[in-house]
C-alpha cells in the first residue's frame, strides 16, 4: 500500500530515496482514509519493516526516525443492549440440535467473555456443571477459571443431552457441527447467522467480550477481579471499558 501510495504520489519508490516527508504524507493519507486506529497499525508496521531495512544495511537511518504514530482517541468498545440479547436468544429457543447448541454458545460467550478461539477450543470434560465453570487456555496457554449463570448451565445441560446424537459424540471437543468439531470459524458463522436472524447487524463475537466487561463493571464488580475473569495482563483494557461505561452515564 505505501509503495503504491508513493508511486500514485510520483514520489521515490526506491528505498534510498525515501525520506521522512514522504513517509508523513503516506501516514497523513490513512489517517484522512481510515480509521485511527488502522492508521497506528499501518504506522507500526512500516516502522518494522524500515527498522529491517537499516538491520539488514539497505539504508543508514529510517525515514521515521523520531516521527511519532497518529493519535488514536479512546472510543468506547460496542456493546450489545439487553434487547438485542434477547433478541439474539429468541432464535435459537427451539428444541433442534442447533437451537440448543447455539443458545448454550450466546449463552457462554455472555457469560464469561471468553475469546472466540477459547470457546472454540473448550471441550466436554472443560466444563463442571456442579461449579457451573469452565476451564479455558487463554493467550499464552494460560489456564484460568470462567463461572456462568444458572441459565447458562441449564442450556448446556440440554445441549449435552443432544449432543450424543451426531457422528461424532465421541470426540472431546464440546461444541459438534455437521462436520465434527467448530473451530473458531464456526463460532464466527453461528453469532452472524442468529444476529442475522434477529434482524440485528455489525453483531462479531468480540462484542460479547466487551459486554460482559461493561456489565461486570457496572454492577459494581472489581477491576482486579475483571482482568483475572478477561485473561487480561495489562491494565490498559480497564481504561477502555471505564470510558464505555462513562458513554453510558
Amino acid at each position: 500500500m505505501f509503495a503504491k501510495y508513493l508511486a500514485d504520489q510520483g514520489m521515490p519508490t526506491e528505498i534510498q530515496n525515501i525520506h521522512r516527508e514522504h513517509t508523513e504524507a503516506f501516514i497523513g493519507h490513512l489517517v484522512s482514509t481510515f480509521k485511527p486506529a488502522t492508521a497506528a497499525n499501518r504506522y507500526r508496521s512500516l516502522r518494522v519493516f524500515f527498522k529491517w531495512a537499516v538491520e539488514e544495511g539497505e539504508i543508514k537511518q529510517s525515514p521515521m526516525q523520531n516521527m511519532k504514530p497518529p493519535h488514536v482517541p479512546d472510543e468506547p468498545p460496542a456493546v450489545l443492549t439487553e434487547d438485542e440479547l434477547r433478541m439474539l436468544l429468541k432464535t435459537c429457543e427451539g428444541k433442534s440440535y442447533e437451537d440448543r447448541r447455539d443458545n448454550a454458545i450466546i449463552g457462554m460467550l455472555l457469560d464469561t467473555g471468553m475469546r472466540r478461539a477459547e470457546i472454540a477450543g473448550l471441550k466436554v470434560d472443560d466444563v463442571d456443571l456442579d461449579l457451573n465453570v469452565a476451564i479455558v487456555l487463554g493467550k499464552g496457554r494460560r489456564p484460568r477459571s470462567c463461572p456462568f449463570g444458572r441459565k447458562t448451565a441449564a442450556a448446556i445441560d440440554r445441549y449435552l443431552r443432544v449432543r450424543d446424537g451426531p457422528r461424532d459424540a465421541n470426540l472431546p471437543t464440546l461444541w459438534l457441527g455437521r462436520h465434527g468439531r467448530m473451530t473458531d470459524s464456526g463460532i464466527f458463522h453461528v453469532v452472524t447467522e442468529r444476529a442475522r436472524a434477529a434482524g440485528l447487524e455489525g453483531v462479531f463475537v468480540h462484542q460479547f467480550r466487551h459486554t460482559f466487561a461493561h456489565s461486570y463493571l457496572a454492577g459494581g464488580g472489581n477491576e482486579g477481579d475483571l482482568m483475572m475473569l478477561a485473561g487480561w495482563r495489562s491494565r490498559e483494557m480497564l481504561g477502555r471499558y471505564g470510558a464505555s461505561l462513562s458513554s453510558f452515564s
